[in-house]
């Protein structure tokens, strides 16, 4: 093992607030220690702070891991400081903290070498993350957020003329960093970067064309297309992340498709039609075991009857022209066809386009009579026969009306919908709030979850953000030691999970919030056959299928939160990423197979006793309540413990 070896970086933090909608500026720079309290003032919003022994000292400090430096609390090893409105009436600030070297023209904060983590205090004194999935966003150089070219963004918020809000920053010096060779020496500013008042609200289509460069946009004579790398065209609606692909010229509707794949179904049995297909009814089921079932008011935000053409089409990509309208129909919920992916990467490649997610993901059109196109983790296109399991992208078309109120359509600070921007949810019940949303549960790294559904009458059904890992790796488990599929509290996977598991990663406290004994459905789903019969007994939806009791399980083929959330693929190529990993679900395939999902969500079988990972889901108890946050994956809810 190397041997670890004692550093000496000198640290020097200048604050600075950073103000661009007509105000003044303001900057103040500090070194050393005392007890004065230093308030910075730009007439939209208040820096305060205090010099003692809470800041960040790297002196003789030792090199550690990611997962020690996130939870270190001694004294001098964080910088506390607030920041609050100045501004009077009903408005909200945006505002941006973020982080840059400052005596180097190399950039050194970048998540690689020297750490950063910031948190947010909440009233309680517990500590609510705030940094953002990726440490490596770049800016150009006088963006209209005021961040300057290399600055690593932290966090990306609003607030109103009421609000103050804590927050602390932690810095650690990575353990395969050796510093010496760079002096010894590191000065890096903190900055608040305040960029706009809540817009006026605005059409969805208005303000996406309106701030879309024109040469991200393509006009085929009926639809305008979003295209390229990637646009700030990114959409936050009913606890999910969307992307906007068009807007049509004539009805001013938006088309919206998931950033990433909620669910792993087949798309039908011997059919390519997508007309009548379990694909359809899984769209538009709207039942608690469908996808339209659960979004927020559907009926205000999205056109009930919309038209989706299906028509078959053998032409590769590139050389695909608009559909004629041979094959359509009318639903609410759709997926895309493979003329508007095609034009999602214009003046690009299909690698590198925005859609492209680094998944594997169905479109709604057929190659014949016996395969259907899909997208592949490269972003390349494939066919699949229909009874393949593979990932479901869902797309909607929101109403000429609905109205964009706040964000940059960024991936950080998506747009936000008018009647979807909840705010002041402190004291809210959990079992009110829609699938998708995230919650901070558990202990230590594996404590960001998902909202899969309400499926119990008053209960919250919830998932794991991603499977279970053990630092920077995947855990990974046989379902079970015999070939036996049936999950249950005693077999391989289910005793982890109803002990260990409840112990060591969630706690007494957060354990306490969880239904002591919930069902679990244990119906089988073989190639070409309905998500339903993962629950039902047959696709009328009469009785149940299979079932077992206990306090935590698994997600099931079809389920909702059943896809993957992160790139499979390094966009630009077909790379593996390693953010992704295989992960069991409850549903067996046959009898003596268990579906599993790839880290590309196209959906494989395998006996029980091989390894893959583990993504638990449990219930929460009627009775829970927020206590904090947004239901975003920057500000995931509180809730209140037992």
């Amino acid at each position: 093992m190397k041997k670890k070896e004692k550093i000496i970086i000198v640290v020097v933090l200048i604050i600075m607030v950073i103000a661009i909608i007509g105000i003044s500026y303001a900057a103040f720079n500090y070194s050393g220690l005392g007890t004065k309290v230093n308030t910075i003032t730009t007439g939209a919003i208040k820096m305060t702070y205090t010099e003692d022994d809470n800041i960040i000292s790297m002196s003789g400090a030792l090199p550690t891991t990611d997962a020690t430096g996130k939870v270190r609390l001694n004294d001098g090893e964080y910088f506390d400081f607030t920041v609050s409105s100045e501004i009077s009436g009903n408005t909200n600030i945006n505002y941006e903290i973020s982080a840059k070297d400052v005596t180097t023209s190399e950039r050194k904060i970048d998540g690689s070498n020297i750490k950063l983590y910031l948190t947010k205090l909440t009233d309680s004194g517990e500590e609510e993350l705030m940094t953002p999935e990726t440490y490596n966003e770049e800016a150009s150089a006088n963006d209209y957020t005021g961040r300057l070219a290399n600055e690593m963004s932290l966090y990306t918020s609003s607030m109103n003329s009421s609000e103050s809000n804590r927050y602390r920053l932690r810095m650690w010096v990575d353990e395969e960093y050796n510093p010496q060779g760079d002096g010894g020496n590191l000065s890096f500013s903190v900055r608040v970067n305040v960029y706009g008042k809540d817009r006026t609200a605005e059409p969805v289509s208005d303000v996406l064309l309106a701030n879309i460069p024109e040469e991200n946009q393509y006009d085929d004579g009926v639809d305008t297309f979003i295209t390229g790398e990637d646009p700030n065209n990114y959409i936050w609606y009913s606890g999910k992340l969307w992307r906007a692909v068009l807007t049509n010229n004539k009805t001013k509707t938006v088309k919206l498709v998931t950033q990433w794949n909620i669910t792993t179904v087949p798309y039908n049995d011997n059919s390519t039609d997508f007309e009548g297909s379990h694909m359809e009814e899984w769209l538009n089921d709207t039942t608690v075991d469908g996808f339209l079932g659960n979004l927020r008011e559907s009926d205000k935000f999205i056109v009930i009857d919309a038209v989706w053409d299906a028509t078959m089409d053998d032409r590769e990509l590139g050389s695909i022209t608009r559909p004629n309208g041979t094959t359509t129909v009318t639903d609410t919920v759709g997926l895309l066809n493979m003329y508007e992916y095609q034009e999602s990467f214009r003046g690009t490649d299909y690698s590198n386009g925005y859609l492209n997610n680094g998944l594997t993901w169905w479109t709604l059109t057929p190659n014949d009579v016996s395969s259907v196109y899909r997208i592949l983790y490269s972003g390349n296109m494939y066919t699949s026969s229909p009874g393949a399991v593979v990932g479901v992208r869902p797309s909607i078309n929101l109403k000429s009306d609905v109205k964009i109120v706040s964000g940059s359509g960024k991936k950080n600070d998506p747009y936000r919908l008018e009647g979807d921007n909840d705010k002041d949810l402190l004291g809210t019940m959990l079992n009110t709030r829609y699938s998708g949303e995230y919650i901070r549960f558990g202990n230590d790294e594996n404590n960001l979850y998902r909202i899969v559904s309400h499926e119990t009458e008053g209960l919250t059904k919830i998932t794991s953000a991603e499977p279970l890992k053990s630092g920077e790796s995947f855990i990974s488990s046989a379902f079970n030691s015999s070939r036996n599929v049936n999950y249950s509290n005693k077999n391989t996977i289910g005793t982890f999970l109803n002990g260990e598991y409840l112990t060591n990663y969630v706690g007494s406290n957060y354990s306490n919030t969880i239904e002591d004994s919930t069902t679990w459905y244990l119906g089988t789903v073989g190639g070409g056959t309905s998500y339903r019969l993962a629950k039902y007994v047959d696709t009328s939806m009469s009785s149940y299928a299979t079932s077992t009791d206990a306090k935590v399980g698994l997600l099931r083929i079809g389920e909702l939160m059943s896809g993957q959330f992160e790139r499979n693929a390094l966009k630009g190529s077909d790379t593996i990423s390693n953010l992704t990993f295989n992960y069991w679900v409850l549903t067996p395939y046959s009898t003596s197979g268990i579906h599993y999902i790839y880290g590309d969500s196209f959906s494989g079988s395998s006996e029980s006793i091989a390894d893959f990972g583990i993504k638990p889901s449990l219930n929460l108890k009627s009775n829970v309540v927020i206590t904090g946050g947004n239901g975003t994956k920057n500000s995931p809810f509180q809730i209140a413990l037992n």
